[in-house]
């Protein structure tokens, strides 16, 4: 492991020990344990990889629909609703 620093506000040092303590696990534990979490989510993904990611599934599904390519943002409206 690689001994680093960090900065927490009073509020954050305070939730982070709680955290802690509620797993039984030390403070390092739980902040390598959120770094990880961060490290893996999809927000963090490269945009190039999220694009490639992306065209790599177009033409494997099928609607059923004819016209998805007149009315994709209607098709989505309705989706998202």
């Amino acid at each position: 492991m690689v001994r680093t620093q960090i900065q927490l506000t009073e509020d954050q040092a305070k939730k982070v020990h709680k955290i802690a303590a509620h797993r039984g696990v030390s403070m390092a534990e739980v902040i390598r344990d959120a770094i990880d979490r961060a490290i893996r989510s999809e927000a963090w993904t490269a945009p190039e990889d999220r694009r490639k990611r992306a065209l790599d599934i177009v033409g494997k599904f099928r609607s059923g629909k004819k016209d998805v390519s007149k009315r994709h943002d209607a098709y989505l409206a309705e989706a998202l609703k």
